[in-house]
């Protein structure tokens, strides 16, 4: 997991060729001008997801994870709290045609997004995005699916 600004994402490069490549798109594109949907940047590799979101509740929320992309998930308004945690209780089978599981447990690191910040979590990382934070219950946002 990394968490920062969206100012330092270049920094970024290097890590992996998918993760490149959306960083490439971000500097050139206006996320904020995409409307609600799916749109690709490279295939199956790179996509975004730009969508307005109910927050939820943190305490009690299961995490989901992904096999074979990572979320790079970044608010466009709003914001949002998101937990992170190195493991946790299956709470049903793995579903490999939607890239999405989701385990329980105790939250280990958390952040908010919101005000140019991002969060990337990798392939096998459990995490809970789109819960409340402050005073704010509902957002825009984008998540940039790459495939590692």
């Amino acid at each position: 997991m990394i968490c920062d600004t969206l100012q330092h994402l270049d920094r970024y490069r290097g890590l992996h060729p998918n993760l490149d490549t959306a960083i490439r798109w971000l500097a050139t594109h206006d996320l904020a001008a995409l409307p609600n949907g799916r749109h690709t940047v490279d295939g199956e590799k790179v996509f975004i997801n730009v969508m307005d979101a109910d927050l939820r509740e943190a305490e009690g929320a299961t995490f989901e994870y992904h096999r074979r992309y990572a979320d790079l998930q970044i608010d466009l308004t709003g914001g949002e709290h998101w937990g992170w945690t190195p493991a946790g209780r299956e709470d049903a089978p793995f579903d490999p045609a939607a890239d999405v599981g989701f385990v329980s447990g105790p939250e280990q690191a958390s952040g908010v997004l919101g005000e140019g910040r991002f969060v990337l979590f990798f392939p096998g990382e459990p995490h809970k995005p789109s819960c409340r934070a402050g005073d704010c219950t509902r957002l825009h946002k984008a998540v940039v699916k790459i495939e590692l």
